[in-house]
């Protein structure tokens, strides 16, 4: 099943194993049990220190990651982790296999010390981006914790599962039985969800740190970009980020960014956050703003208070905080969020297939999103609110070629609705004739642009009627010292590389900022 390059790089891998480990495979007499063994069998033959056994667990396929000293140490896949769940095996075999983990040493002994029984269920899929985080996070807390155990389970495989237990997105969370979480989640935010004292002690470690020179609130492509060039200049800076990496976390294909080809979300989010801690920043993760206080005098410090009640002092703060999908606010939408709601077409697409769906939005995120689903969904019906799409001539010449695709124009979606458990349907009123139509369907895909996470910022920065910070071309905002960069902003376009390029203008900018101002504001400031 793996290539010849796939299968020599995973040989790589695998020479760091430190301890035995066995793979216990559950399989039955059906195709995908049939692949999973073939690729058990190839994985153990790359390594003296693998071995095969079989296993007797309900759920075929499957198999169990055990350290032979050690069988509590161990994870559990039910299905066949490939595509963006390779490198969670990948992982998962290193650890068991003793391989230390590169998370923090203060996190990894926060979750060696959680105390309680904590089991743990994912359901995923393999066309998920999302997905992995929550996967290899939940599998490293098995390994460090013999109390927690993870099951990773593939919910195209186990259908009567996902179907059971009601899920209609990806990735779904189970601790010991009950719902935990869904959607994109990283290990600290997990941890400090089960540890309760979590959130207290970040708080006291952030409450005291000293001022920063340049402090930026957001950790997306403007965010990471603005600390890079503050830190080259040797002055002392912070990153706050909700979640670092921010909206790309959630775009699957990127295909205009300047000298890449292609890549992919997490992918580009991976080597931005690497890039950024080759410097001396602090990155303050898992932190929400709540209010920017700005200093009352020029070369005075800004506060920027937190959710969990800590706040931060600098002498210049970049706001940089993105944006978010923007919802229909129609009745029935809040209702059915993850009940057939959707936002993330590639993350949840698999769990639909074989069934109808709609995609409301006909700029490029909605015609590529009902372009990926034809080829999984019975079909797809697309609702655009303007009179013509305006997603570009070639998406929509691709889109016109599918038989399963019907496109609405000129209509706006009234309501959502539902049968208390899940979607059945959706309203329509014709923009035209006035009147309301009903679309029976099963699955809901809003794509209809975004909106700047700006509300904590009124009454503190200018803002447009739209909520975005005003700025000038030097990335300044109404407040001196104060200035913003990316999606959240007035500029025109927002793209990755438009951020990017956003971010490290207002560094400079506020590098310069700082550099002009008096020398006894400079010392009162410190």
């Amino acid at each position: 099943m793996l290539d010849a390059n796939l299968t020599q790089q995973l040989k790589g891998y695998l020479a760091n194993i430190r301890e035995p480990i066995e793979l216990v495979a559950s399989l039955g007499d059906d195709a995908k049990s049939r692949e999973l063994g073939e690729l058990l069998g190839e994985i153990a033959a790359l390594s003296d220190q693998i071995t095969v056994a079989q296993g007797d667990d309900a759920r075929r396929p499957s198999f169990l990651i055990a350290r032979t000293s050690d069988a509590n140490v161990a994870v559990r896949f039910a299905g066949i982790p490939l595509g963006h769940e390779f490198t969670s095996l990948v992982l998962a075999l290193l650890q068991v296999g003793g391989h230390p983990s590169k998370a923090a040493p203060e996190l990894i002994a926060q979750i060696r010390d959680l105390d309680g029984d904590f089991a743990f269920e994912t359901y995923f899929s393999l066309s998920c981006q999302n997905c992995p985080d929550v996967v290899q996070a939940l599998n490293l807390m098995a390994v460090l914790n013999p109390r927690v155990t993870h099951v990773a389970i593939d919910g195209g495989l186990f259908k009567e599962e996902v179907e059971g237990r009601k899920i209609m997105a990806v990735p779904t969370v189970f601790l010991n039985g009950k719902s935990f979480g869904q959607g994109r989640m990283e290990l600290e935010q997990i941890v400090a969800r089960i540890d309760s004292g979590a959130e207290a002690n970040a708080a006291k470690a952030i409450a005291d740190k000293d001022a920063f020179d340049v402090l930026v609130v957001g950790g997306g492509p403007a965010g990471a970009s603005a600390a890079i060039y503050a830190a080259r200049k040797g002055i002392r800076t912070g990153i706050a980020a909700e979640r670092f990496g921010g909206q790309v976390l959630d775009t699957m294909a990127i295909e205009n960014f300047i000298s890449v080809n292609h890549t992919e979300g997490p992918k580009l989010v991976a080597a931005l956050e690497g890039h950024v801690r080759e410097y001396d920043v602090d990155i303050m993760n898992l932190q929400s703003a709540e209010a920017l206080i700005p200093a009352r005098d020029e070369g005075g410090l800004h506060e920027v208070r937190l959710k969990n009640g800590a706040s931060l002092k600098a002498r210049t703060v970049i706001l940089s905080t993105g944006a978010r999908w923007r919802q229909m606010s129609v009745p029935g939408e809040d209702e059915y969020r993850n009940k057939g709601v959707a936002y993330c077409p590639h993350c949840d697409g698999p769990l639909f297939k074989g069934k109808r769906v709609a995609v409301i939005g006909g700029g490029n995120s909605g015609v590529e999103a009902a372009i990926d689903l034809a080829g999984l969904v019975a079909h797809v019906t697309l609702i655009e609110y303007a009179a013509d799409l305006r997603a570009d001539a070639v998406l929509q010449r691709k889109l016109a070629s599918l038989p399963n695709v019907s496109v609405i124009t000129s209509a706006m979606t009234t309501e959502v609705r539902g049968n208390g458990e899940r979607v059945i349907g959706l309203n329509y009123k014709d923009r035209n004739s006035g009147d309301v139509h009903e679309v029976a369907l099963e699955g809901i895909f809003v794509q209809i642009g975004l909106v700047p996470n700006t509300e904590w910022l009124k009454g503190a920065v200018a803002l447009t009627q739209h909520g975005e910070i005003e700025i000038d071309h030097r990335g300044e905002t109404s407040q001196p010292g104060i200035f913003a960069a990316g999606d959240a902003t007035t500029v025109p376009f927002k793209q990755i590389v438009i951020a990017m390029g956003a971010g490290s203008t207002a560094a400079l900018s506020a590098f310069d900022y700082l550099i002009r101002l008096p020398a006894e504001s400079m010392s009162e400031a410190a």
